[in-house]
């Protein structure tokens, strides 16, 4: 199990259920709309925020047809544990909680046999609705009814993800052949059960059920005790839209945002690209991942710049509820620029980048006693790689126009072979997107071509110092150590025309320090198809 917090001073309306109960929900919904409970909450320095992560109770076979009732069947026993963990998280004194996605109806459907898990959804900007208190205004609400129901009942703003319709006309713009839209919607409830927004998921991966909304949406919304917060779902967070451009133009602070990944190491473990994500930003992230350990899916957390709390654990079969309190105003940690780029030691060569690579004198590259070069497919991806020996030193690696850098030293010689490796390239595998990476991480054995292999423990404890001249601003800092454990940064920003890393002090084995940066503009993807790497697995 791996439940950890590193600070640095830092109601079911619809589905049956007994008369007492029924009676005790509509006071509960009738008080919370009269405000028996009273006004809104003080504003505080801090918040107390939950995310969920949840195994679901998964379809037999998703493909095969189903009826309604069917449908909401199974998704009643997840909505049972939902409730359950409401009903937690308001003894904690919760004020928000996140579901994760895929969490109430599963995955690998197609179109048809989705539909009868679908629940029709009104826009909210269009609408103003209560599910829980007006359960008869559309059809095929019932989902949305007991959400509705949970957040008043816990008193707590609530986001979900679930799937929802609606009908188009065949004249209407991308209307599908069927006559209406299909999405993976995340939808925000309010403390007394109002439809606050909703989010249509943007950057599918090969989700054949579901459409992506014509233009991406940009939601956000406001809450008493912490301000503006933004939505979006799972591998939508390594793209511009709606990512970036949300985060950039819309002020929020704070994030929720459902997800279903499948952890990829060295550089794509779920709690690693959260952090990263609130890092960067300086914002913070409620994540909720599903908990499906034999799928590779486990990793969620509550991130601000200097502080997260995490569960990730492969080995049990349980979900975990976990709250933290949580800064109002998130202090980041980047550095601006300009500042002095870092020096380099004497005899190392010295280079002058032009658009297309990177020249270095002949005579200094040859005076310079550097590891021998390497290649290896890390990810999918071909990265160019020098072994990181000795207890400690300076290494160099380019691929590209990108030059990367490290000082290390570490507490121990332990016999783990460790490699720089450096990426600057469009990823073409399950997609196309443009990467720019420095990373030093553990490899899985002795031999070089273990270098890229997924590793999880490791014992060299090291102290970093990492560089490179990315050629954009938007740059993921990760940090990961033994058991899949984060770490944050010590010091971090721009230095001349550098983005650094600096940490020293940590606890536990190395297995990643990177620096990932995304060159949104060199994606080349078509709309309708898929930007990024399968966060499920085959066939999902």
């Amino acid at each position: 199990m791996r439940l950890q917090e590193r600070t640095l001073k830092v109601l079911p309306c619809m589905m049956p259920r007994p008369p007492g109960e029924l009676a005790l929900l509509l006071w509960g919904c009738c008080a919370a709309v009269l405000g028996v409970h009273g006004g809104e909450p003080a504003v505080a320095e801090y918040f107390v925020a939950a995310v969920y992560e949840h195994r679901p109770v998964l379809s037999v076979d998703p493909r095969a047809p189903t009826t309604r009732e069917q449908a909401l069947a199974l998704m009643s026993q997840n909505l049972d544990v939902y409730e359950q963990q409401v009903t937690l998280a308001a003894r904690k004194g919760v004020q928000i909680i996140v579901f994760p996605e895929d969490g109430i109806h599963g995955f690998n459907f197609t179109r048809t046999s989705i539909y009868p898990f679908l629940d029709f959804l009104p826009s909210p900007e269009l609408v103003q609705w209560n599910p829980c208190l007006e359960p008869h205004r559309f059809n095929d609400t019932e989902v949305l009814q007991r959400l509705s129901c949970m957040a008043i009942k816990g008193q707590m703003f609530l986001v979900a993800n679930l799937g929802t319709k609606q009908p188009c006309l065949g004249s209407e713009p991308g209307c599908p052949g069927d006559g209406q839209f299909q999405f993976n919607t995340a939808v925000v409830l309010g403390p007394r059960g109002d439809l606050v927004a909703r989010y249509r998921k943007h950057n599918l991966y090969f989700e054949a059920a579901f459409d992506s909304p014509a233009e991406p949406d940009l939601v956000t919304f406001e809450t008493p005790f912490a301000g503006r917060f933004g939505v979006f779902t799972c591998f939508d967070i390594l793209f511009f839209e709606p990512t970036v451009r949300l985060l950039r133009d819309s002020g929020a602070k704070h994030v929720a945002y459902p997800t279903a990944w499948m952890n990829q190491l060295p550089l794509l473990a779920a709690v690693e690209i959260q952090q990263g994500l609130a890092v960067a930003f300086g914002v913070t992230v409620l994540a909720a991942n599903v908990h499906l350990p034999a799928l590779g899916m486990t990793g969620s957390g509550i991130h601000s710049p200097r502080q997260s709390s995490w569960y990730h654990d492969p080995e049990s079969p349980d979900g975990r509820l976990l709250t933290a309190r949580v800064p109002r105003h998130p202090a980041g940690l980047a550095a601006a620029r300009p500042r002095a780029p870092p020096e380099l030691p004497a005899g190392m060569p010295r280079c002058e980048q032009d658009a297309r690579e990177v020249h270095c004198d002949a005579a200094a590259t040859q005076a310079a006693a550097a590891p021998p070069t390497f290649h290896a497919r890390v990810m999918h991806d071909n990265f160019t790689l020098v072994p990181v020996w000795g207890r400690e030193g300076h290494v160099r690696v380019c691929a590209g126009s990108l030059c990367c850098h490290l000082r290390h030293r570490r507490r121990a010689l332990t016999g783990e072979l460790y490699a720089l490796g450096a990426f600057d390239g469009l990823h073409t595998v399950h997609g196309t997107y443009y990467v720019q990476a420095c990373a030093l991480f553990k490899c899985g054995g002795p031999g070089w071509d273990t270098c890229g292999q997924e590793v999880a423990q490791a014992a060299a404890v090291f102290d970093v110092h990492l560089w490179g001249n990315f050629s954009g601003p938007h740059v993921f800092p990760l940090l990961l150590t033994s058991g899949v454990a984060l770490q944050p940064p010590g010091q971090l920003g721009w230095e001349g025309d550098s983005y650094v890393l600096r940490r020293t002090g940590l606890t536990s084995g190395l297995v990643t320090a990177a620096l990932y940066g995304r060159l949104y503009e060199r994606d080349g993807w078509e709309r309708g198809q898929p930007a990024h790497p399968s966060p499920r697995p085959p066939g999902h």
